[in-house]
């Protein structure tokens, strides 16, 4: 598994070297990750959205959110882990990298995945 996970990264490589772009199911132009069937209304990417991702992009570990609420989590659980990491990256880019207008937005893509994610 772990050869055919480096061969899919080589492959990657070589095709970005070569300028040529991953395929994309059923024809479309841009990846489902991209478009609206790949993300969730309410905040994040859906299945179909993180399996389009980690077609395009050979050898990622992208996985859909954790929805579980923090107090039913174990505190030391690696989902606990990632979605206490995911919140403090995600706050820090609130804060930072996006205007006003976009952080005081409940329906902005940002708002949505914090709110998802129960940050």
């Amino acid at each position: 598994m772990a050869s055919s996970r480096a061969q899919q990264a080589a492959i990657a490589i070589s095709m970005k070297k070569a300028g040529k772009k991953p395929k994309m199911a059923k024809g479309g132009s841009t990846p489902a990750w991209q478009r609206k069937e790949g993300k969730n209304p309410e905040g994040g990417l859906n299945a179909k959205g993180v399996a389009s991702y980690r077609r395009a992009n050979p050898g990622s570990k992208l996985q859909t959110a954790v929805t579980t609420k923090p107090s039913k989590l174990d505190p030391d659980s690696k989902s606990a882990k990632r979605r206490k990491s995911f919140c403090a990256r995600m706050s820090g880019m609130k804060k930072k990298l996006t205007s006003s207008k976009t952080a005081n937005d409940p329906n902005s893509r940002i708002n949505k995945s914090l709110r998802k994610w129960n940050c």
